[in-house]
């Protein structure tokens, strides 16, 4: 447990130092929320230095860390660093519960983007500012992860994934510290040019900065209540589509090109090609039915159908109309939509496109199985065999993502909200996507009026869902554990 909680505190403690930035943005505007920023940032940084200190002992273990450490380290640090950036909103001007705090800060740092926060056109800059920063760290926690831990851990089919180079150390600390600041560079760069962007199109400085930090790690946090729709300008739109879709591809293709410069890096890489493909298919068909349906002039249909079909895709879940009133094949689609997520090791949710096809490789070979019952099957993926072991946890992590859903529906409902709200609630919940369905938390509403238990019950979705469930549910297991666990 020491390096553990050595490497939680530290987590906690580099958060708390970053809301010196939010505090120094309120300082600037002669907001008084300064103090509440700097209050908290001495809180984090105080307990997470004093929890490392305590477990001091934890750094020579460092180069050892298990398989069993893997798992409740992960855990552990998304755990500490969602409650640590939760303390700036609980004690702020906001005056909203503990509850609802948490609830924004796992909702940020997991690049869901479902908010509990309105008057957000009038919210002071510390807060806006420290809300996209949340879903910005996130997002480069979640690529570090599903591209450096999560293959070592085997979570869900991950292992296919994993960075492989002979003049590296076979430990997972090497690699994932090589990774590191090859996919941080990667981020920031990708990050400066969609600010770039906006600010070309007619976003001011500080609306560029937090959009470009919330639309690369596909988190969808806006300035506004109404989201990108509060933005006149088309040019905005096709920035955001363009960075959406740069951040749910998987980074290990960008790394691959920064080593050879040579664009097969994304092309081998199938699950692009499949992802790309589906989100023009269905902007197809949306922006048609949008124009045979008479609800869309011919000049918009196709451009609001790209940008709700690729938020939604990517996971991001911003708006720009309230895509529920195109009607029941519409809204049928976005449902289906918020399952599927982008590519893996990206910062996009969901199933994730490359499950999808192992998925559909396995129905393949099974149809062949019953035809020719003495033949030998052999799928591969990006030139790696797709083995027996790989298809029954990428068949795992389906069934639990349904039976998850399924469970948190039921516990929804029990909340008191209807079949709609709980079912839309759940999947966008372990999906990462943001806005539901219905009239509470469509497009055009927000999570403020469910209650602290729907929230609560959000918050573990959230978490688990973003952690690959099994990373969670080992955790769990007392069989995994040594007695007793705190030697």
């Amino acid at each position: 447990m020491r390096i553990v909680l050595f490497v939680a505190g530290v987590f906690a403690a580099a958060l708390g130092g970053l809301m010196v930035v939010p505090a120094a943005l309120d300082a600037v505007n002669g907001n008084s929320d300064w103090l509440a920023f700097m209050e908290s940032a001495v809180m984090s940084v105080a307990i997470g230095i004093s929890v490392a200190m305590v477990n001091r002992g934890g750094i020579g273990e460092i180069g050892k860390i298990s398989l069993r450490q893997g798992y409740l380290l992960t855990a552990a640090s998304w755990f500490a660093v969602s409650l640590a950036g939760a303390v700036p909103f609980w004690v702020s001007g906001l005056n909203i519960s503990f509850t609802d705090a948490v609830f924004e800060s796992i909702s940020g740092l997991t690049t869901t983007g479902s908010t509990v926060l309105t008057g957000l056109d009038v919210m002071p800059q510390g807060i806006l500012m420290w809300r996209a920063m949340l879903q910005w760290v996130g997002g480069i926690g979640i690529v570090v992860m599903a591209v450096a831990v999560l293959p070592f851990l085997r979570v869900g089919g991950m292992q296919l994934f994993r960075m492989e180079s002979s003049d590296r150390s076979d430990k997972l600390q090497a690699r994932v510290a090589d990774l590191s600041i090859q996919i941080f560079s990667i981020y920031l760069l990708l990050t400066v040019l969609c600010a770039v962007g906006y600010r070309y199109f007619g976003m001011s400085n500080f609306e560029a900065t937090v959009h470009a930090m919330t639309t690369v790690p596909t988190g969808g946090y806006s300035t506004s209540d109404q989201s990108l729709g509060h933005f006149a300008g088309v040019g905005i739109q096709w920035v955001a589509i363009v960075f959406m879709l740069a951040g749910s591809l998987p980074f290990a293709a960008y790394v691959r090109f920064l080593y050879s410069f040579d664009a097969r890096a994304f092309s081998e890489d199938s699950q692009i090609g499949v992802f790309l493909g589906a989100c023009l298919t269905f902007t197809m068909i949306i922006g048609l039915w949008l124009v045979f349906s008479g609800q869309t002039a011919p000049v918009d249909a196709f451009r609001l159908a790209a940008f709700s079909i690729v938020s939604i895709a990517t996971t991001t879940g911003y708006v720009v109309v309230d895509y529920l009133t195109w009607g029941p094949p519409a809204v049928v689609t976005f449902f289906m939509l918020t399952f599927v997520g982008g590519c893996a090791g990206s910062t996009a949710g969901g199933i994730k496109t490359f499950r999808l096809e192992v998925l559909a490789m396995e129905v393949r070979r099974q149809c062949r199985f019953l035809a020719y019952p003495n033949g030998v099957f052999l799928d591969r993926l990006n030139g790696k065999p797709v083995t027996g072991s790989l298809a029954v946890s990428v068949l795992l992590f389906v069934f639990l993502f349904a039976a998850s859903a399924t469970a948190m529906t039921i516990l929804l409902a029990f909340t008191g909200l209807d079949f709609q709200t709980a079912s839309s609630a759940a999947v966008t919940a372990l999906a990462n996507v943001g806005p539901g369905l219905g009239g509470i938390i469509g497009p055009s509403g927000n999570f403020q009026p469910l209650s602290d238990a729907a929230k609560w019950i959000l918050d573990l979705g959230m978490l688990t869902g973003r952690l690959e469930f099994f990373t969670v549910l080992v955790v769990f297991i007392p069989g995994i554990w040594p007695a007793p666990l705190w030697r």
